[in-house]
Parts: C-alpha cells; structure tokens; sequence
C-alpha cells in the first residue's frame, strides 16, 4: 500500500490532505495549551481559596485551630495547596513535553512537506516541458510533411506542362527534393524527442512521483504517530500526579478522622473554665411577717461551709446574688452616687426642682471613703473590672477568673524565658567573638563588643526581673488554687490585691455612664467574683447605727442606684455624713436608705452618737 502506485495522479488532493493534518495537529496542540491555562487558573483559585481561610496570625482565629475540628480543617486547607500544586505540575509538564515539542515538531512537519511537495511540482513542471517540445515537434514534422507534398505536386504539374520550360522544371523538382529532406529531417527529430518523452513519463510515473509520494506518505504516518504520542503523554501527565493527589486527600481523610469531640471539649473547659463554683440555693423569704427580710444562708461562699448570710441591700435588688444581677446594691453601699450631686433649686417650689440629677459623663475619681477602707482592712478583692469589661487590662491578668489567670500567667513566663534564652545566646554568640578578637587583633576589635555585651546583659537583667514578677504572680494564684487534679472541686475565693492603684482603677470601670453599677448580659461574659471576707464586712452594715436626723429642703427624685427619693419637708435618719463628694446617706425605715445630695437636706447630727 503505497501513495506513489496507488495515488499517482491525486497530487493535487494529496497536497489539501497533508495540510489538513497539520491543521489537526495544530488544533490539538491549542487545545493542550487551553487545557493548561485552565489547571493554572484553577491552582491559583484553589491556591487563594486556601489562603483566604487561612487563620491570621496573632489573631484570634490563630487560637481557635487548637480545636482538633480546626485543626482537621487547617489541615485541609495545607492539602489542597499541595493539591494545587499537582495541577500546576500538570500545567508544567504538558507545556514542556506536548505543547513546545509539537509546535517544534509543526515547523519542522511544514518545512518537510514544502520540500516533497516541492519536488512534485518540479517533476511536473518537467515533465511538461518535454510534452511541450513533443507536441512543437509533432507539429513541426507534420507541416514539414504538408509542404514536402505541395512541393511534389507542384513538380509533377511543372513536368506534366509542355509549355514550362525545362529550367522551371528543374526549379520545381529541386524544391521538391528539399522538402522531403525537411520532412524526414523533422521526422527524425520527432521520433527522437518522443522516445526522450516516453522515457522521462516513464520515470515521472513509476520512480519520481512514487518516491515523493512515499516521502510525503511517511511524513503523514510521523505525524499521526506523534499525534498518538503526544495524546498518551497527555493520559501519562495526569496519571503521574494522581498518587500525589491521592496523598492530598488521604491526608485529608487522615486530618478528619483524628476530630476528637471529647478533646475539644475538653479544651473548652481549659479555654473558659473559670474556676469557680456554682451558687448554692436561695432560701424563700417571707414577706407577711413584719420583720427585717431574712437572708439565705447559702452565700456566694457556701463552699467554705461557715453559712455566710447572702449578699443583701437596698430596696430594688429582689433576691439576686451578687455576681449575677445586672444593677445591684452592691456599690449603693460601698459608695455614693459618684457623679456631682445636683445644685439646690432656685426656689422651693415643687415646679423648680429638677427630676434628680441628670447622668454625666462618668468622671474617674477614686471611690468614695468606706470603700477605700473597707478594700485597706480586707484586702481581698483586687479588681471589679472583672465583672465588666472596659479599660486596659492589667499586667497580672488580674480581670481574668483564676484559672484563666493562671494559664495567662504561664504563658507570659514561657515567652520570658525564651526572650531570656535568646538574648543568652546573643551573649554568648558576642563573647566568642570578642575571644577571636582577642587572639586575632587584625580581625576586630574587642572593645566595640564591650557596649553590646553590656547592652545584652543588661536586657538579660531586666527580662529576668520581669520573669520573677510574674512567677510570683503564678506562684500566687496556684497556691491559692487546689491540686491539678481536684479542678472539679475548685473552691471559692477571691483575687488578691497586687497593686493597690489597681484599686481605683477597678472603681472607675465599674460603673455605668450614668454612675450606676451594670454588667451587660447581652455582650459581656458575666464573672462570677465570690466573697468570702466579703460577707462579714457588709454584716454590719445592714445595721448602721443612725448619727442623727434632717429634713428635705427640697423633693428630690433619686432616679440612680444607691440614690433615694425624698419629699420636701420629710425627716428623715442620718446614717452616715457628707464625706466631701456632695452626697449623704439617710435612711427612711429599715430597709429603703439611699444617698440624696447635701444641699437638699438640713441635717442635725446627734453629738453622742458622732461621737461614739
């Protein structure tokens, strides 16, 4: 099977179907191209997907990959980056080894088949030449032939005539003589340049043509082989990377079936456990009997087992305890109203006196005179601001419950001691320099290490200082916790003071803008602050002894907490004089006293119980 027997006379065909191949071939070759632009794309999607949900460092989303659900999740995240790789690999290869080669190999395919066909067209045009010259010397043979007749004709006439003369005679045989030489001259050209002709169609036909044919049929058959090459490679490029890719996802699976639910419950409890203890039961309270309202015994501090009496003040808190409420009378006993009381009406008249003081913007003065004390004789609370977020927070971590106090703790001495670490490294990296100076002079000099060591020295000191300030602080707090393994029966208690600034602090981010005390549910965590010391203290405060009397200048409406309203003219008991911030506290009965400003009421203190 051979184009040059069996295909002779198509070359013209041939020449359109060589060239359709090479379309082909540079079809498939833009496809392979598409086919790599596209796994490039889709690495690069799937390489920003990865890194969009990549947690941000130093973030709180860094803390959250701890959970082993995250961590499967982040995993993921790692695998199909490397995933992305693979089809990047894919993209590389096939450009290297299908789409540069084939293009390579087209210009060398369209070069080839200029030259074959070349030489077809030059054995054509060949042999068309000699048909030429067959043709022009038939036709010359032929007409020599025609005259040579004329001629002879002519002679016999000229001879058959009695009245030519003889030299006319003689004129026309010897023309007659000449064209049957030219005629068998151009006869024998003729004869000559057809057996020329014969020869070369011979050869056109049965050893030219044939031989081109054949080249331009191998040609074809290269093609179409390097076309089935290069689509195998296409098949062996993806199947290269599919174990890798198989890798990927075994990975995956591998990060899925390590999710633990009981670990990340478990790290929740590290997370968040604070390390306190449920309230216990709020005891009923009889209200028919006309009496002093009767307080739980089960206290915050019911844990200790001294059944303290429950936190209790005021006429608007209904039987809450104290870590929980969301406006207690906490503060309305500890301190006044602790925003400027109100100027005094200008006249006295009902009409005149405004509805209580108006809620300024809280200003940051220190809390009133009885809580100062009360926080220097029982220095046993040492921060409200863990019971409402707001302010810088403190270097002890002294906002947070014990337990994540501790770990806060622990994690800042770890970072102490790897800056300590780091800069001992430095100091030794410097002192092994400065020994090569000493022995090589020429290399440097040892006094400009002098300043640097005394630098890293000195930064040495001072982290170490600070690494000795916060084991105090852990040491603290873990020797006021019980043993590692008895968390579930962490006992109550309070946060010691550190710092005694931290004490103003605290007051000033205790109170809401209006100058009460809230704790916001909605959006704060709420801490649950035990007192233990607490109780006996405000114990005897429930029973404050009245220091004298006063009479309402003017009705005042106490709109805030720990304020209370009077009636122009009412008398009433004075339980605890103006300690210079504008507020005095009075009581109306047993159980509603409040803080009401100075300069409503006329006050008339009894010296002897002043006095004692």
């Amino acid at each position: 099977m051979s184009w040059g027997t069996e295909l002779w006379d198509q070359f013209d065909n041939l020449e359109k179907h060589t060239q359709w191949g090479i379309d082909i071939l540079e079809k498939y070759i833009k496809f392979v191209k598409e086919r790599t632009e596209i796994e490039l794309s889709y690495a690069k999607q799937l390489r920003n997907l990865s890194k969009k949900y990549q947690p941000k460092k130093n973030s709180k989303e860094e803390e959250e990959y701890r959970y082993t659900a995250c961590k499967a999740f982040l995993s993921t995240l790692n695998e199909m980056n490397d995933y992305a790789g693979q089809h990047e690999v894919i993209s590389e290869n096939m450009t290297s080894q299908i789409t540069v080669e084939l293009a390579r190999y087209v210009q060398e395919l369209k070069q080839e088949r200029k030259s074959h066909f070349h030489d077809g067209r030059k054995a054509q045009q060949h042999i068309e030449t000699c048909w030429k010259q067959l043709e022009s010397s038939k036709r010359r043979f032929e007409r020599d032939c025609k005259e040579a007749d004329r001629a002879q004709q002519y002679f016999e006439k000229m001879d058959a005539d009695i009245n030519v003369t003889k030299a006319d005679v003689e004129k026309a045989r010897q023309q007659a003589q000449m064209r049957h030489q030219m005629a068998e001259d151009s006869k024998a050209d003729y004869s000559s340049i057809l057996q020329k002709f014969n020869h070369e169609q011979h050869e056109y036909y049965h050893t030219h043509i044939p031989n081109i044919f054949q080249k331009i049929q191998e040609m074809e058959e290269r093609r179409i082989v390097r076309i089935g090459e290069s689509v195998k490679t296409y098949a062996e490029l993806d199947r290269q990377v599919i174990p890798i890719i198989g890798k990927c996802l075994d990975g995956i699976v591998k990060a899925a079936e390590s999710i633990d639910p009981k670990t990340d419950s478990q790290l929740a409890i590290e997370a968040y456990k604070s390390g306190f203890e449920p309230p216990g039961d709020i005891e009923f309270e009889d209200y028919t009997q006309p009496m002093k309202r009767t307080v739980s015994d089960n206290s915050l501090s019911n844990s200790r087992g001294e059944g303290k009496s429950e936190l209790k003040f005021g006429g608007k808190s209904k039987g809450k305890l104290w870590p929980f409420i969301k406006k207690n009378k906490l503060m309305s006993l500890l301190t006044s109203p602790h925003q400027p009381p109100p100027p005094p009406p200008a006249s006295a008249s009902p009409s005149a006196v405004p509805n209580g003081p108006q809620s300024p913007k809280q200003q940051k003065e220190p809390l009133s005179h009885r809580f100062n004390e009360f926080m220097t004789s029982k220095p046993k609370i040492h921060c409200f601001r863990s019971l409402k977020r707001g302010g810088a927070t403190p270097e002890d971590f002294s906002n947070l419950p014990p337990e994540q106090r501790r770990k806060k703790l622990q994690q800042k001495v770890d970072e102490l001691n790897k800056e300590i670490q780091k800069e001992m490294d430095q100091r030794d990296a410097i002192t092994k320099m400065k020994d090569v100076y000493l022995k090589n002079p020429q290399m440097g000099d040892p006094a400009s290490l002098d300043h640097k060591l005394a630098e890293v020295s000195q930064n040495i000191e001072k982290l170490r200082l600070e690494a000795q300030k916060f084991e105090a602080w852990l040491a603290e707090v873990e020797g006021r916790l019980p043993a590692r393994s008895e968390q579930a029966r962490r006992q109550s208690g309070m946060y010691d003071v550190q710092n005694p600034p931290a004490v103003n602090n605290c007051a000033q981010d205790r109170e809401s803008p209006d100058g009460s005390y809230t704790e916001e549910q909605s959006q704060e965590s709420e801490v649950k602050v035990l007192a233990t010391d607490f109780d006996d203290e405000f114990d005897d405060e429930e029973s404050l002894p009245a220091i004298g009397t006063c009479k309402a200048l003017y009705t005042f409406e106490g709109q805030n907490e720990g304020t209370i309203s009077v009636v122009e003219g009412e008398t009433l008991y004075v339980i605890e004089e103006d300690k210079g911030d504008g507020w005095t506290r009075i009581r109306r009965s047993e159980d509603e006293e409040g803080y009401v400003p100075t300069s409503y009421v006329e006050v008339y203190l009894d010296k002897n119980a002043k006095d004692s």
